[in-house]
Parts: C-alpha cells; structure tokens; sequence
C-alpha cells in the first residue's frame, strides 16, 4: 500500500508543497462542517420544530375535545393549514441535499402523538405533516422556515469559497518561495553539464545560503579547472620539448633498424602524452553549442570508412542538441576504434528520446565480462582477457575519456552485450 501511496503522489517540489497546503485545509473544512451542521444546526431545527410541534398538539388537542371552530381559528391564526385528508402520507419524503429534514420528522414523531408520516419534498419551502386523530386523519401545512434554519449549505459555500481563495493567496506566496531552489537545481544541472548558467540567490535565508554556497562551489571548481588546463598546458610544452630534440637527434643519425625503433618509442611516447593529457584535460574549456548531433555522427563514421574501418551507420537523421562538439567527437572516435581494433565490424546507431539521446556502437569482437564492465571505464584499468582497452598500443583511457564526456554532458556510459552482433554494446548517453 505505501508502494503504491509512493507514486500516486507528486513528484515536485510545487506539486507536494501544494499538498502539504490543501489537505490540512480540506481537512479542517470536513471536520468544522460536520461538527458545526451536526451539533449547531441539528439542535436548532430541534428547538425550532419543537416550538411548532407544541402549536400542533394545541391545535389537535381543541379539535379532539371538539371545538373544530376554534381549532381551525387558532391554526389559522398560527400559520397552519390544517385539512382532513383520505389518503394519508407514509414515511418521511425528503430530498437527498436535505440536512435537516430528518431531524425535523423525528422531532414530530417524538412530540406530537399520532404522526404517520410527512412530506418535505412537493412544495417549495413547506412541510406537509400527517397526524392521526381517532378515525380520521389530519394534515397540516407548516412554513419550513418556521422549523429549520434556511439554506445551511451557504455555510458550507462560503467556507469552500474562503478557502478556495486562501489557496490562491498560498500558493502564490508559495511560488516565491519556491521559485528560487527550481532556479538552484537548474543552474546545479546545467553547471553538470559544462554549461555556465547566470545564478543570483534569491528567497529566503536558507535558500539564499545554499544558493550562495553553490556560487562559491562553482567558482572554485572553475578555478581548479582552469588552474590544471594552464598547467597542464606548460608541462605538455615542456615534455614535447625534448621529444622533438630526442626526434631530431634521431633524425640526424644514419637509417637502420635501431634508429627506426628508437624513433618507434619516441612517436609512442608523443602519443602517451597526447592521450595523458587529453584525459587530464576532458574538453572542459570548450563551450556548447546547438549541434546537429545526426550530422556529426555520420561525420565521423564517414571519416572512420575512409581510414579503413568497417562502419555502418543508422537511426534518426536529424538531432538537434546543445553539446560540446569536439568532445562528442573524441567519444565517438574512441568507441569506433575499439569497436574496429577488437572486431571485424561495428554498427553505430543513434536513437532519440524525450529525456536522453543515445548514440549506440555495436561490434562483433569478443566482448567485456559482465564483471569487468565497470572495471573498464576506470583509468589506466587492466583487463585479463582478450578485451584488454591497452592492448594495440593504447593506455586505457579512451572507455575512461568517454565516460567523462557523457557525465559532462548529463548522461552516462553504459556497457553491455550487443544482440546483433555478438560482441560489445557501448551506449553512450546524452542528456536533452
């Protein structure tokens, strides 16, 4: 039951705040309505139709001791229409919205002797009362006002009424109030996704240290950010340096098989660093932009069949998305080339959602355990078996470049078992 309680309600901060608003109000309204109608106007209609009833018995009373005259005179006179009928009423008739007719019947059944019955429902604001009175039966017409408090629903509609507009009059300052932490989350997300959204904290004083303490996070993790690219920068120019001098001096020596392997570990050297440095490095400098997502994965698949890879291409042709197009790029990149460099053939695939878009690379290699998935993304991981990430001269990083290039974007790396072909399925995740 509280499973199911779990997702009937809602889901958002309006929506449960709203809630935590109405149902206190609700409440109160049933239980002030209910008291109020049972003990209020129940004992008013008592004691008013009580007061009538005493008129009736007087007036039933003369005319059984046989003063018809002065019976219809006083009833007259009172404001009953008293007349002899042949068929009597049975029971009480009375419509459904009618709060008070039953205490009305009951009352006269208790006070007058000889009630059979009475109808509240055929004329407009009148009750019509049967009585016995040795062998014949009597009716009397009585005004309902003189036995019942009037129209006791307009208690109930002007409470509704007042608290449709306390509501109103809530939820609006409900929104104020609200309306910074949405503002919060959105700036948190787009931040999470390498997108620099203009924040300035608002609301109240708790949401205003929060908003402040999250200016303040962003800002230094923007300082760090900036602070690794500028160093990395210099040591990157700093070990390309002897590298190059390394290149030249190797250059400059005669051809033969030791030079041509020493130039080898040089050129493998460069690469090392490149893919050190572009791990370290993530794309965080690049700025987003709306992108035809479509586009660049035919791109890049294009440039992968003219290199000699085995490539197909299917799914939606045209995706527009706010990314970061030189980082997609490289992800990309690294999920083909270890598609090609472990399999024979790959078949990338891009689906589109409402809330996620998914570009999905299949191969036809031997696949990662179902235990070692999550090992793999890791970097500078190193598997056992046949799929090893370093193995063809690479470091482990490009699973680990991806991953972080899905998480900046909002999404994720999945890895998994491809259907069609038997070997990996990378799925690459990327948030609308």
């Amino acid at each position: 039951m509280a499973f199911r309680l779990k997702y009937l309600l809602p889901r958002g901060l309006y929506g449960r705040a709203l809630l935590i608003l109405v149902v206190p109000i609700v409440t109160i309204q049933l239980v002030v309505s209910i008291a109020f109608i049972q003990r209020h106007f129940e004992r008013v209609t008592q004691q008013m139709t009580g007061a009538v009833a005493s008129e009736i018995r007087y007036v039933l009373a003369r005319r059984g001791a046989g003063d018809r005259a002065g019976a219809q005179a006083v009833a007259e006179g009172l404001g009953l229409d008293l007349a002899p009928v042949s068929a009597p009423l049975e029971g009480v008739a009375r419509d459904w919205a009618d709060l008070t007719g039953a205490v009305v019947a009951g009352t006269l059944r208790e006070a007058v002797p000889g009630f059979l019955g009475a109808d509240m429902k055929s004329e407009d604001n009148r009750v019509l009362a049967d009585f016995r009175q040795g062998a014949e039966v009597l009716r009397v017409g009585i005004d309902r006002r003189r036995m019942s408090a009037t129209n006791p629903h307009q208690l109930l509609v002007l409470m509704i009424m007042t608290s449709a507009l306390m509501t109103v009059i809530s939820y609006l300052f409900l929104r104020n109030q609200v309306a910074p932490i949405t503002r919060l989350a959105q700036a948190a997300e787009a931040f999470g996704k390498g997108q620099h959204m203009p924040y300035r904290p608002r609301g109240a004083a708790e949401v205003r240290a929060a908003g402040a303490a999250f200016i303040d996070m962003r800002a230094r993790i923007e300082r760090a950010l900036e602070s690794r690219t500028r160093m990395l920068s210099g040591v990157s120019h700093d070990l390309r340096t002897p590298l190059t001098r390394l290149k030249l001096g190797l250059s400059l020596l005669p051809e033969d098989d030791e030079t041509e392997a020493l130039l080898g570990d040089v050129a493998d050297m460069e690469r090392l660093v490149d893919e050190f440095l572009a791990f370290a490095r993530g794309d965080a400098t690049e700025e987003a932009v709306e992108t035809d997502l479509a586009a660049l994965v035919q791109r890049v698949v294009e440039k992968a069949v003219r290199g000699g890879q085995n490539v197909q291409v299917q799914g939606a042709m045209v995706v527009r998305l706010r990314l970061r197009p030189q980082a997609i790029t490289r992800a990309l990149e690294n999920l083909i080339g270890n598609a090609n460099r472990f399999g024979d053939r790959a078949r990338v695939t891009l689906m589109d959602g409402d809330r996620f878009v998914r570009i999905v690379v299949e191969d036809d290699g031997p696949g990662i355990p179902m235990e070692r998935r999550d090992e793999a993304v890791q970097p500078f991981a190193r598997l056992d078996g046949a799929r090893d990430p370093n193995r063809g001269g690479g470091v482990g990083l490009g699973l680990s470049i991806t991953a972080d290039i899905a998480r900046s974007h909002g999404g994720a790396l999945w890895l998994g078992e491809s259907e069609a072909l038997g070997g990996l399925r990378a799925e690459l995740a990327l948030a609308r």
